[in-house]
């Protein structure tokens, strides 16, 4: 799958890339240290959030906790 922003793509394919390889060779063997694909994670999320301000998301709006909250009990959905 794409990032939601054709630059972000390459840093999303090694992120993906990294966050496989510490899951399936690091953490299911027990090594819960996850420090590897810090950097990568970084990166990729510097470019997401440079590209949401560009597309106008409001970043404020994501990070909204909706469950729980009154909006979320009042609900019809």
């Amino acid at each position: 799958m794409n990032s939601i922003a054709e630059a972000c793509n390459q840093l999303k394919k090694e992120y993906d890339g990294c966050f496989k390889h510490w899951f399936s060779e690091k953490f299911l063997k027990g090594d819960f240290d996850d420090s590897m694909c810090s950097n990568h994670f970084k990166l990729y999320n510097q470019c997401l959030q440079q590209a949401m301000k560009d597309q106008n998301i409001n970043l404020d709006e994501v990070d909204v906790a909706h469950l729980g909250s009154d909006k979320d009990k009042t609900s019809d959905g």
